[in-house]
């Protein structure tokens, strides 16, 4: 005979308990890592900032000034020490003090120095307030600290082959500036109509992917080639 079957709390324990099944994790990380799941598609960076103007160096004005101010600082420097080492001073100083003690203000040469000294006063603030480089074309920003133009002869260019793919279109002549872009194109067949508004529609797209941070107003006129002879 055999003996009775052990039914002690251990085996008991060990038959009730059942292994639960195991679920497939999902692909993505745990839950509050913030990662992307494998094979996933990150985003496109959007704009970052706005697009400013590129700022000229002014580099010649800047070097004719401060040549100017280096001579003129230097002969009067050499002046003044001459005078204190005990001899005379130059005639051009001699004359022009006296000329600015004995002249009114109502000269005709006093005014005349004056507005050649405020206009060019006037030209150096206006240089200094401007950012200058108005050929180039500032696109938008999708990194920060990442900066790009586009020169508006090379926009030109993009946007005259995108126009001279629209059916219809003999020639064209674009100009690309700051706040518009101007189109001319010739159509020799077509109704004006449709080539004007197919020209619209392509020229929109072309301006669209040059990536402008302001993208330039459209303009666009359409005409017949004129007759010969």
């Amino acid at each position: 005979m055999t003996g009775p079957e052990n039914t002690g709390p251990e085996n008991t324990g060990q038959a009730a308990t059942r292994r639960m099944p195991v679920l497939d994790e999902p692909n993505g990380p745990p839950e509050g890592t913030g990662e992307p799941p494998a094979g996933a598609t990150a985003p496109s960076p959007g704009p970052q900032g706005r697009a400013r103007r590129f700022w000229s160096r002014r580099r010649l004005p800047a070097a004719l000034l401060s040549l100017l101010l280096l001579l003129g600082l230097a002969l009067l420097l050499y002046d003044v020490v001459a005078v204190r080492a005990g001899r005379k001073a130059m005639q051009w100083r001699k004359t022009l003090a006296r000329e600015l003690a004995e002249r009114p203000l109502d000269d005709t040469w006093v005014l005349t120095g004056a507005g050649i000294a405020a206009v060019l006063g006037l030209w150096l603030l206006l240089l200094a307030l401007t950012p200058g480089r108005r050929g180039l074309l500032s696109m938008t920003r999708y990194r920060p600290g990442v900066r790009g133009a586009l020169h508006r002869d090379t926009a030109a260019l993009v946007l005259r082959d995108r126009a001279m793919e629209v059916a219809g279109v003999q020639s064209a002549r674009v100009r690309v500036k700051r706040r518009k872009a101007k189109v001319h194109a010739v159509s020799h067949f077509r109704e004006l109509d449709e080539v004007r508004a197919d020209l619209h529609t392509a020229l929109a797209g072309g301006i669209g992917q040059l990536g402008l941070g302001h993208p330039p107003a459209l303009a666009v006129r359409v005409s017949r080639p004129g007759r010969k002879g």
